[in-house]
């Protein structure tokens, strides 16, 4: 009976005890083996405890388990296991009408939560549910037992002053509760600002939650503010904790001499940065040179593990982060720019450390054989994907001004062509979705919205890129004792694939493969399609039906790319798993060839590290997506606000019992048509077919018919944007005329100005390359 609690508990401060008692495990083997809930007087009776002390030690690791959601404590005074009492451990997401669900840790479908449940829970809270029938949709619905873990993250909302009382409403939506603040625990924040909250007193079915201001943010449409609050909503760790200055202070801006011993010497060879005119940090560097059969292709990766060791502060805090988080205009980075920017940044003209891919390619771009070593490099220009496409196009000046690297981009190119061709051949998943990036004034208010062209130089680096990752996982699929993280993409999952037929299916497009479709078949599909008006639409909706790509230490392969074998080892400055890989990488050499000096950094990790690892690593990745699309919906509605009255043509998205979602064609912004903005009949939705349905006229509304709208409102505190119909046009070509009045197109119109109101709560209804 050894305390084995702190290998079997998420809670990180139980005490330990200086006498001997049950362990978690032992304590869960006694309710196991009971045919009903065990009481409290039985532990004490069967694992003979005669010292006081242990009692009241068995009681708090009792309560502990219970709060863990290991263990219920019943009405009875009894211990039994949830499971057997039906009982469900998720999370509760919170929805902004005031009902919610709740996501079960053991996967399955979420668990319906009426609105009157949701009183006494916030949104993040870990719960235990009781499955409760079925509610009048047919949806399997809960009630809430108990609280298991509340969520421990602050609330960022906007700050009012109602009868000299201190009201904090939750930017984020799934919080319908209004927090009550007390004046003394305001901080001095005025009417109307934003601030982040600590929950004092949680709410319960009579009462609202308490809290206090814990910073205050600042005003509601000051600049930058959008990124402020996804950075707190979304837990993004932004500050450095102390000690990592000290670490850093043993690093010149210059590699230490002796980390060239042992290195692989590659200044002399012509190796360039291709990336985006705005990017600070260069992962990788790349060359490629003919030869009798094919080509050598070198990718070389910056050499993060030499700086960053295993257990040091630098390392925990980019475990934290897991990676780096590119908003407009703005990054969290992974590394301290001292490392991101500098040592580790494959700037021209200096030397760095790097990891190398050096690899043969046929000449019908076939990777014939790779290896991996340390090396030395001296990056001979950076270049832009701009650039790099107008010397391919035969640009007089810029060939001349890189004539020094002219015949490696030409090489490169050539490799280009032959991956490409066996890209194709595998029948790789190819997406050419029209992205936007946002141009700020000096004021950090959007001037304008272009869209973002992907030419050869992206994809040139692309393949190059997938080609070292595919070469770093068949080494780590090599070696039996030593692992690393995979990226794996899994085949999409029935529902979404019985949703994404359907959709197809009212556009007169059929996807093949039946039940289990190939990469091959949507690769047809997309060919079907590329000339259609509708083709990003229908591309968009494929990319829905995916799964999401996660790490992890097991092999699955990539479904979108079609490869058996694929990992991430391109970017370790901005993405924690590519370290990790690196250090794998290291130990593999350092096993095979026993080179210590320019191994440092070389590390190999358990299998219940990497599986933890993977899990994080996967979960920072989401974390990022989520506080990105945040900030960008902020900044389109903030936009859009100068656009109020304004027509656009645009294109359904979306279609639900509620309305229509319209991607306007300019900007690539989504609006709603509300359903009581359709006006001349009543509308029913079907949900099997995805369409709106007029009672009295026929009239149909589905994914793909062109519209014409005009911008009716735009709500920043919701992120919506209200549209009214003005006309439609079926997929067939049938012209529909909303009875909406006369209304010029206009070049310019002042936007809605912000009120000091509270906002109400109702019916709401840079890139970087990677694989």
């Amino acid at each position: 009976m050894t305390d084995n609690n702190a290998s079997n508990s998420n809670d990180q401060t139980t005490p330990q005890y200086d006498v001997e008692i049950p362990s978690r495990d032992e304590l869960l083997e006694l309710v196991t083996e009971r045919l009903k809930p065990v009481p409290f007087d039985d532990f004490i009776t069967h694992f003979k405890l005669q010292d006081e002390r242990q009692h009241i030690g068995v009681k708090r690791r009792l309560r502990a388990m219970e709060r863990d959601g290991q263990l219920v404590y019943t009405k009875a005074n009894c211990y039994g296991l949830p499971e057997r009492m039906q009982l469900v451990r998720g999370t509760i997401i919170g929805h902004r009408d005031g009902f919610g669900f709740c996501r079960p840790d053991d996967g399955g479908k979420d668990i319906f939560i009426p609105h009157h449940q949701m009183y006494s829970v916030l949104h993040g809270d870990k719960v235990l549910i009781k499955p409760a029938g079925t509610d009048n949709r047919g949806r399997a619905e809960g009630r809430v037992v108990r609280v298991v873990e509340p969520r421990d993250s602050n609330i960022v909302g906007r700050y009012f002053v109602e009868n000299d009382l201190g009201i904090v409403v939750p930017d984020d939506s799934r919080i319908s509760q209004d927090i009550l603040i007390p004046h003394a625990d305001n901080l001095g924040a005025r009417h109307g600002q934003l601030v982040v909250v600590t929950i004092t007193r949680r709410p319960n079915r009579r009462t609202s939650p308490i809290g206090k201001v814990y910073e205050i943010l600042g005003d509601h449409m000051a600049p930058g503010m959008e990124i402020e609050i996804a950075i707190r909503e979304h837990d993004i760790p932004n500050e450095w904790p102390e000690g990592i200055d000290a670490e850093l202070e043993k690093y010149s801006e210059e590699v230490p001499k002796e980390a060239y011993d042992g290195r692989v010497d590659l200044r002399e060879l012509p190796l360039i940065t291709i990336d985006g005119e705005d990017s600070r940090d260069f992962d990788d560097a790349v060359c490629a040179l003919p030869e009798e059969k094919g080509w050598r292709l070198w990718v070389a990766i910056a050499d993060v593990s030499y700086y960053v060791k295993p257990s040091t502060q630098l390392d925990n805090e980019a475990v934290n982060r897991g990676n780096s988080v590119y908003f407009p205009n703005n990054v969290i980075p992974m590394l301290p720019e001292k490392l991101s920017n500098g040592l580790c940044s494959l700037n021209p003209n200096v030397d760095r450390l790097c990891m190398v891919a050096e690899m043969e390619i046929g000449p019908r771009g076939k990777l014939k054989n790779s290896r991996f070593y340390p090396a030395v490099m001296n990056s001979h220009a950076r270049l832009t994907y701009t650039k790099v496409k107008q010397i391919l196009d035969g640009d007089a000046e810029l060939r001349e001004q890189y004539k020094n690297v002219l015949s490696n981009i030409e090489e490169l190119h050539n490799v280009y062509k032959a991956l490409a061709t066996v890209r194709k051949q595998r029948s790789a998943i190819e997406f050419d979705t029209q992205e936007t990036r946002f141009i700020f004034n000096a004021h950090r208010k959007i001037e304008r919205i272009e869209p973002v062209k992907r030419h050869v130089a992206h994809k040139i680096i692309e393949e190059c890129m997938i080609a070292a990752n595919v070469a770093s996982a068949r080494l780590i699929e090599s070696e039996e004792e030593i692992g690393a993280l995979f990226r794996v993409h899994e085949a999409p999952a029935d529902e979404r694939l019985t949703s994404f037929r359907a959709f197809l299916g009212e556009l007169g497009l059929s996807l093949g493969g039946g039940d289990k479709p190939t990469p091959s078949d949507y690769g047809k599909l997309l060919e079907e399609v590329k000339d259609r008006p509708d083709h990003e639409l229908i591309e968009t909706m494929l990319l829905r039906s995916m799964q999401q790509a996660v790490y992890q230490s097991e092999n699955e392969g990539h479904f979108g790319l079609a490869l058996k074998s694929y990992s991430h080892f391109t970017s370790p400055i901005r993405r924690y798993p590519d370290l990790i890989l690196h250090r794998a990488i290291k130990s593999i050499l350092r096993k095979r060839e026993g080179t210590e000096q320019a191994l440092t950094g070389a590390w190999a990790y358990s299998e219940r590290e990497l599986e933890d690892l993977g899990v994080h690593c996967s979960m920072t990745e989401r974390r990022a997506d989520d506080a990105t699309r945040q900030v960008d919906e902020w900044l389109k509605c903030e936009f859009m606000l100068d656009h109020i009255g304004m027509e656009f043509s645009g294109v359904v998205s979306s279609v639900t019992n509620f309305g229509l979602f319209v991607r306007l064609d300019e900007y690539q912004i989504d609006g709603l048509v509300h359903i009581s903005n359709l006006g001349d009949d009543y509308y029913q939705y079907d949900n099997q077919k995805g369409l709106l349905i007029g009672e009295n006229t026929r009239t149909v509304y589905r994914l793909g018919d062109k519209v014409q709208v005009r911008v009716k409102t735009v709500d920043l505190d919701e992120r919506k944007i209200d549209l009214s119909l003005i006309a439609a046009e079926s997929p067939a070509g049938k012209q529909r005329k909303r009875n909406s009045g006369k209304t010029q197109r206009k070049k310019s119109q002042g936007g809605k100005k912000p009120t000091n109101k509270k906002p109400q709560k109702g019916n709401k209804g840079k890139g970087k390359k990677s694989s």
